[in-house]
């Protein structure tokens, strides 16, 4: 068939035979790399390595340290947990990836009754080891429609079925491993070989699917016990399923039948109910002094306004501040490795002035709380006075809000502490999670766009430092919480959608951010569309994208 010319990452530009799949250029170049490949960019573009290399190209080869890489195993190993649950249980047995904590999958058998026995986990897991010995291949396979929706009846994958009713798509693309066919979100490893690392462990509902942790140079962790946040993503799951909106193809059936309206109300009072909750929990035990912290993006300056109305109500007079009022004088500012300004660090806020300040006004002083001026990067003090009397309650919220730094002169009964964080509640399919990380990335390319006149390249260039520092500095603290707040709303891809298309379209070809982009893409295609004007005015989202009735 003739010779082409294949730049590899790595390797350099090497001339390989014409219709080599990505597979075979991998394994003849193997030995470049400390770890196998799971799956490949061409010319940015991410392909499984099962593709055909007809013509002239540059090849990055991407393992399991690599994002994308990472995601693909991730997939592989989720599609031989599925496959091994089938052959042990039943091939219409309906097995749900439910939630995912640190890179784990949290996943259930919902019509079994009764929890996952020890023994069931063992036989699953022993099947999957089988199959990884086996090595055998995991084919794409572009199927027409009928057939496709024929294969998901026999296999009780009725999640496809309604998810495949609102796209236009003649043929789709599934991967067959075996006897088990099943649609992916992404790409797939190409033999079972390459997906030898992995856990099954028992939990209250159902079990976690454990993969090797990047933090830990890819070993494994013990997993910390069950806790807050596993009850919140539980009963935010259980929610979805009693309102049949646990999937897309469930939302979709759902903004059909009833209209968005309707959809948009249930959801926005129940998350008004949960605040209220909050609210009375504060009033309950007495607290003076609330503390609110969580990721980027995760609604933190809208709930805080919200829970002070709800306190309000309960015969509470609230002040919210921001904690980055806090902020050191720029020159005083710690610097990261680079040598820039670390902003993520709780070094860069004045603890010691904070905790003076909160004491003093817990104490029924008058304090004057300084504004921080991002242009000049100053702290200034503008007449805005504090003085608490007994009914007065403190929210201060912020990234480092629940850091004992922040409030360590404080006595614990006097402080109550919230972490807020999008956790979503939804999945494309049974089988295809969608990352909160996604949902916060979505939100924030939005709002940076609006608000701040970034481009979503930009917003996706630096997506991954704040990552690195809310790992670092915000989720160690999330075990100090009184309480949990999830800020997701089953309905906001469904907006946001209008808003991130177009930004994400902008991303050229050849644009370092360009293959993430396309992920994107791919992934709020499944939604259907919603008007913002739908939103109410006191909703989280509105933080977002614009028209919310706590703007000043």
């Amino acid at each position: 068939m003739g010779m082409i010319n294949v730049n590899i990452q790595g390797v350099g530009q090497v001339e390989v035979e014409k219709g080599l799949t990505l597979f075979e250029i991998s394994e003849k170049y193997a030995h470049t790399r400390s770890r196998p490949a799971l799956v490949a960019k061409v010319d940015n573009e991410l392909q499984d390595l099962g593709r055909l290399l007809l013509y002239d190209a540059t090849v990055e080869f991407l393992d399991i340290t690599d994002t994308q890489g990472f995601r693909t195993y991730q997939r592989g190993v989720t599609f031989l947990m599925i496959y091994a649950a089938k052959a042990v249980l039943g091939k219409k047995t309906r097995v749900v990836v439910a939630h995912s904590i640190n890179k784990n999958y949290g996943c259930e058998f919902p019509e079994i009754p009764g929890e996952v026995t020890e023994e069931t986990l063992e036989k699953i897991e022993a099947v999957m080891r089988e199959v990884v010995a086996k090595d055998l291949p995991i084919e794409k396979q572009v199927i027409p429609k009928e057939t496709a929706l024929r294969i998901c009846e026999e296999l009780g994958l009725n999640d496809k079925i309604s998810l495949f009713k609102y796209r236009h798509n003649m043929t789709y693309s599934f991967y067959k491993l075996d006897w088990m066919f099943n649609y992916f979100y992404g790409e797939m490893v190409p033999r079972t070989g390459r997906l030898d690392q992995f856990k099954l462990v028992k939990r209250k509902r159902g079990f976690m699917l454990q993969f090797p942790d990047a933090a830990q140079n890819y070993q494994f962790v013990e997993l910390m016990p069950e806790n807050q946040l596993s009850e919140v993503f539980a009963e935010s799951n259980q929610w979805m399923r009693i309102m049949k909106a646990d999937t897309v193809g469930a939302l979709n059936d759902k903004l059909c039948q009833e209209g968005c309206g309707e959809v948009i109300r249930v959801v926005e009072a129940l998350q008004e109910k949960k605040i209220v909750l909050l609210a009375d929990q504060v009033m309950r035990e007495n607290r003076h002094l609330v503390l609110i912290s969580g990721p980027s993006s995760s609604g933190k300056t809208t709930f805080a306004t919200r829970l002070g109305i709800q306190l309000r109500a309960a015969g509470a007079i609230p002040h919210v501040i921001s904690l980055d009022n806090y902020y050191l004088n720029r020159e005083d500012c710690p610097r990261d490795e680079n040598g820039d300004y670390d902003f993520e660090t709780i070094k860069a806020i004045d603890t010691k002035q904070i905790n003076k300040d909160l004491m003093a006004m817990l104490a029924g002083e008058t304090v004057e709380i300084p504004t921080f001026n991002f242009f000049t990067g100053r702290r200034e003090y503008k007449g805005n006075i504090k003085k608490l009397t007994e009914k007065d309650v403190l929210i201060l919220e912020g990234i480092h809000g629940l850091n004992e730094r922040i409030s360590s002169d404080v006595p614990r009964g006097n402080k109550f502490k919230i972490f807020i964080s999008a956790l979503t509640q939804i999945n494309i399919d049974d089988h295809n999670r969608i990352p909160t990380t996604d949902a916060r990335l979505i939100r924030r390319m939005v709002r940076d766009n609006l608000f701040r006149g970034a481009s979503a390249a930009t917003t996706i260039s630096m997506w991954p430092s704040v990552q690195r520092g809310e790992v670092k500095y915000i989720y160690p603290c999330q075990d100090l919480a009184d309480a949990f707040f999830n800020s997701a709303l089953v309905y906001e891809m469904c907006v946001l959608k209008q808003y991130a298309e177009p930004l994400l379209f902008a991303i050229k070809p050849n644009a370092p951010q360009y293959t993430e982009a396309r992920r994107l893409i791919r992934f709020l295609s499944s939604f259907l569309s919603v008007p913002s004007e739908t939103i109410p005015q006191n909703s989280i989202l509105r933080e977002f994208v614009g028209g919310s009735c706590f703007s000043h």
